[in-house]
C-alpha cells in the first residue's frame, strides 16, 4: 500500500441505498459486557482488517493483556514512559522545532528537510514519509522529536489519543513514524509528523489563515462506536447531535450517498456549491451547542492555541454556513446506524469515517 492518501485511488463509489431506517432513539453503543465475536471487516480505504464488532470479553482481556505485557517490555523512549513531557523548561512546540534542525547535520537535513514548495507537504500519509524516526535522528533528537509532538498535544489526554495509547496503531513503535520539516525555520515551514492513520502538522503560524499550516489525518483502528477506540467520545458527541434532531430534520441530515475519502474528501467547495446535510442555523438553539461541543470535542486532542484558532475561524462564518451530514450504512441497525459524518463550512471541513474504524480528515482555512 502507497502511504500517500493525496492520490486519486480514493474514487467516489456508487450511491447507497436511500431507504435507511432509524429508530427514534439511537442508543449508546454496545458495553463490553455485551461484546460478541463476529466476522473481520477490512476497511476498503487503508486495506486494514479489523473486527466489525468488539471482541469477546475474555478475548479482549487476554489481547489487551497481552499488549501490555508487550508494550511495557519494549525499549520506549524515556518520553514515552514519562508521566509528563520531558521538556521541563516548557518550551513551545515552534522553539522545539528550531532546536531540533539547528542540531541536525547536512546529512540529516538532506534527508529530512524538503523545500517548502515542495509538493508532499500538503498531501496526507497513512505511514512515515521518506525515513523513519529510528533511521534518521540520533538518540536524543528521537527525544525531542517526542517533546515537540507533545507540545502540539493537549496535555497526556491530547498525547494518549495521537499516539493511540502509546501503540501509535499499525506504526507499533514511535521509531517507525516519521517526522520532517518542510522549510527553513528562519522563515516560512511546517513540521509534519506522519504514521499509520497519523498526519500532524506544525506551522508555527508561518502559513497565513491556514490552521495546522495544512490537512490533517488521524484515526484509531477499533470500530467507531465501541470503548475501545480512543475517538469514541466524538462519535458520542455526534450521536447526541442526532438525538436532538426533529423527524424531519434527520432526513434532512442523513445522506444516501457516501463522501471520498483521503486528500479529495476535504478540498473546499466552490462558492455558491450545495453542502450536503443540514444547515446548522436551521437547528434549535440547543442542538446548535451540541454541535459547538462537537468541534470542541473534534479539537481536544491539540493544544489550546490551535484549537483556538480553529474555533476563531468557524465562528467568524457563522452558523448559516455550515453543514452537518451522516452518511448512512446500507445495512444499518440502532447501534451503528452510519460510517460517516460530516461538518463542513466554507474553510471548513471534518470528515469522520467510525466503520469499519475510525478515519478522520480535517482541512481548515481562513482563507476561504
Amino acid at each position: 500500500m502507497h502511504p500517500n492518501y493525496g492520490t486519486s485511488r480514493f474514487v467516489l463509489r456508487e450511491p447507497r441505498p436511500t431507504a435507511v431506517s432509524f429508530s427514534e432513539s439511537v442508543p449508546e453503543p454496545l458495553k463490553e459486557a455485551a461484546m460478541a465475536k463476529t466476522s473481520k471487516r477490512a476497511c476498503p480505504e487503508c486495506g486494514d482488517t479489523v473486527p466489525a464488532e468488539p471482541i469477546d470479553r475474555r478475548s479482549f482481556l487476554r489481547v489487551a493483556g497481552a499488549g501490555a505485557a508487550a508494550l511495557a517490555a519494549s525499549r520506549l523512549p524515556a518520553w514515552g514512559q514519562d508521566a509528563k513531557p520531558a521538556d521541563s523548561s516548557n518550551k513551545t512546540a515552534e522553539e522545539l522545532i528550531k532546536e531540533l534542525y539547528t542540531g541536525m547535520s547536512d546529512d540529516q537535513k538532506k534527508a529530512v528537510v524538503l523545500p517548502i514548495n515542495a509538493p508532499e507537504r500538503m498531501k496526507i500519509y497513512n505511514a512515515a514519509l521518506g525515513k523513519k524516526i529510528g533511521e534518521a535522528y540520533t538518540k536524543p533528537q528521537q527525544e525531542l522529536v517526542g517533546r515537540i509532538l507533545r507540545s502540539i498535544a493537549a496535555g497526556e489526554e491530547g498525547w494518549n489519543q495521537l499516539s493511540r495509547g502509546g501503540t501509535w496503531d499499525a506504526s507499533k513503535a514511535f521509531e517507525n513514524c516519521g517526522a520532517n520539516l518542510f522549510g527553513d525555520v528562519s522563515g516560512k515551514y511546517t513540521w509534519v509528523f506522519t504514521g499509520h492513520h497519523l498526519t500532524i502538522r506544525c506551522d508555527g503560524n508561518t502559513e497565513d489563515g491556514v490552521a495546522f499550516g495544512g490537512p490533517l489525518y488521524y484515526g484509531h483502528s477499533p470500530n467507531g462506536y465501541v470503548e475501545r477506540n480512543l475517538f469514541q467520545y466524538q462519535t458520542k458527541s455526534a450521536l447526541a447531535v442526532f438525538e436532538a434532531l426533529s423527524a424531519d430534520q434527520r432526513k434532512q441530515a442523513v445522506c444516501a450517498d457516501k463522501p471520498i475519502e483521503g486528500l479529495p474528501s476535504v478540498q473546499f467547495r466552490a462558492a455558491g456549491e450545495k453542502r450536503p446535510g443540514i444547515a446548522v442555523s436551521e437547528l434549535s438553539k440547543e442542538a446548535q451547542g451540541l454541535v459547538e461541543k462537537v468541534m470542541r470535542d473534534l479539537l481536544s486532542p491539540y493544544r489550546k492555541t490551535d484549537a483556538d484558532e480553529v474555533m476563531g475561524v468557524v465562528k467568524a462564518q457563522g452558523n448559516e454556513k455550515m453543514n452537518l451530514a451522516f452518511y448512512a450504512e446500507p445495512e444499518a441497525k440502532a447501534t451503528q446506524p452510519w460510517s460517516f459524518w460530516r461538518l463542513e463550512a466554507p474553510g471548513f471541513v471534518w470528515n469522520f469515517r467510525v466503520l469499519p474504524h475510525v478515519h478522520t480528515f480535517v482541512n481548515i482555512s481562513a482563507k476561504i
